[in-house]
């Protein structure tokens, strides 16, 4: 007489969940392979991963997001949304990749100033040359209790890097600066020696942290904004910033 043997339920479960691994890793590996093959020039893949979507893969390069099918024969481009929850997942997941540690930029590399106490803080990645840039630091006139660090990075060309050396360079860094970007005062040309090593690590870090635009703007609680924000779009993105 044959007695049937009871797994225990803990035994089972991880039975499953070992297959269910297996599984996904055979997928992963067959999509890292098929991709490339199909695309002659995909850039690297840093990540694949079940999407939200039972069969669809997500598929990371960098900070940007595809998607794909279980044998890599479909590339898709776009945002996934849920519906029911009016959430842009694509858009969350971005975000949450491009996330910064405040705490830990630089900030000796940086350009300081500050608005009443100064409790709330944003980094901002500026080109001196820059349009958006300037029409960013008039709106931060407007924003009361404020610190703000600007990292110089040259990135616009033509005289990008003398006017950053200038104003980097110059014995009152912050007054040269807003005299250029909000009154069009051109920066003294810089006599003597000094210590520019500044600038080239800024613009290290803005391509560490895919800072492909100014301005940059950086808050507290590691999210990030391109582009021109005016006083009241910059106070509502203060607000949560400073209370995490």
């Amino acid at each position: 007489m044959y007695r049937a043997v009871r797994f225990p339920k803990w035994l089972a479960l991880a039975g499953l969940m070992a297959a269910l691994l297996g599984a996904a890793q055979a997928n992963e590996a067959v999509i890292r392979k098929s991709l490339p093959e199909k695309l002659a020039n995909l850039p690297k893949i840093d990540e694949v991963r079940p999407s939200p979507i039972p069969g669809l893969w997500e598929v990371r390069f960098g900070s940007e997001i595809r998607y794909t099918d279980a044998t890599g024969s479909y590339l898709i481009e776009g945002d996934l949304i849920d519906l029911k929850a009016r959430k842009n997942l694509t858009e969350e997941r971005v975000n949450k990749l491009n996330q910064v540690d405040f705490a830990t930029l630089p900030v000796k590399d940086a350009m300081v100033w500050k608005s009443g106490k100064g409790t709330r803080k944003i980094a901002v990645f500026a080109d001196p040359n820059c349009g958006y840039c300037k029409r960013f630091e008039k709106s931060l006139q407007d924003v009361k209790d404020i610190t703000v660090y600007t990292f110089l990075i040259p990135i616009l060309g033509g005289d990008s890097p003398e006017k950053t050396r200038a104003i980097w360079c110059s014995k009152e860094q912050m007054a040269t600066w807003q005299s250029w970007m909000l009154d069009g005062k051109a920066p003294p040309k810089t006599m003597g020696a000094c210590d520019e090593t500044a600038i080239e690590r800024n613009l290290a870090l803005s391509r560490k942290l895919r800072i492909n635009g100014t301005p940059g703007v950086i808050f507290e609680d590691g999210s990030r904004a391109p582009g021109a924000l005016t006083a009241e779009q910059l106070e509502r993105r203060l607000l949560p910033a400073a209370k995490s």
